[in-house]
């Protein structure tokens, strides 16, 4: 299958233009919408996340990578939606209330879009209600919570008694991370993963989506 590996590669390279064009060849050649989203899109999109772990790509790399993702992803959605392909899990994310960072966050919704995850982005400056009500409505089964100023973190112990209040803490899962968190924070308000870096954030929800 050559002209998946020229997708993954092209992606890797982020050539958006290179990959939307050869989405289209693939199409018109009878490969399945499903096979090119898996082998061409989300395979390039993983070697970019392990490379982005090691710290062997950075930053611009991973966001050009993401723009050409999403460019060949337009193409196939009428196709994945015809066929009932449906994302692994739905998430909602943002960074916490008081902060306004979104460097992070982006990165992790590109991740998770990277591992074919539906992601509903609530920006910045997230109250904790505004991340339960959006579970709620959007039937996420994670609710992602990023902060990157000591002074919001508590906004994520928030998140978890708001979730907790509206009877939902035993379906959604709550994930922190950010540069102020760690482990030890998680585990004192009772959220359910921290990860380090936005590749094992991608990896975590998606265990917990098929649990």
């Amino acid at each position: 299958m050559g002209i998946l590996n020229e997708i993954s590669e092209n992606l890797q390279k982020g050539k958006a233009k290179a990959v939307k064009e050869l989405v289209q060849q693939a199409l018109d050649e009878g490969i399945g919408a499903e096979t090119i989203l898996s082998d061409g899109l989300l395979a390039g999109m993983s070697v970019i996340g392990e490379k982005f772990k090691n710290n062997e790509v950075y930053v611009p790399e991973v966001l050009v990578a993401a723009r050409a993702m999403n460019m060949g992803s337009q193409i196939l959605k009428p196709h994945l939606a015809a066929s009932g392909v449906t994302a692994k899990g739905r998430v909602c994310i943002g960074t916490v209330q008081g902060d306004l960072h979104d460097i992070g966050k982006n990165i992790v919704k590109m991740m998770l879009e990277g591992k074919g995850l539906e992601v509903v982005d609530l920006g910045t400056d997230v109250s904790a209600e505004a991340f339960v009500n959006a579970a709620i409505e959007q039937d996420c089964q994670i609710i992602c919570c990023s902060a990157l100023l000591t002074t919001t973190m508590g906004v994520m112990a928030d998140v978890v008694k708001a979730a907790e209040a509206a009877g939902i803490r035993d379906k959604v899962k709550i994930m922190i991370g950010g540069a102020p968190v760690s482990e030890e924070f998680c585990k004192q308000i009772g959220a359910d993963c921290y990860t380090s870096d936005a590749a094992s954030a991608a990896d975590a929800a998606v265990q917990f989506c098929m649990a």
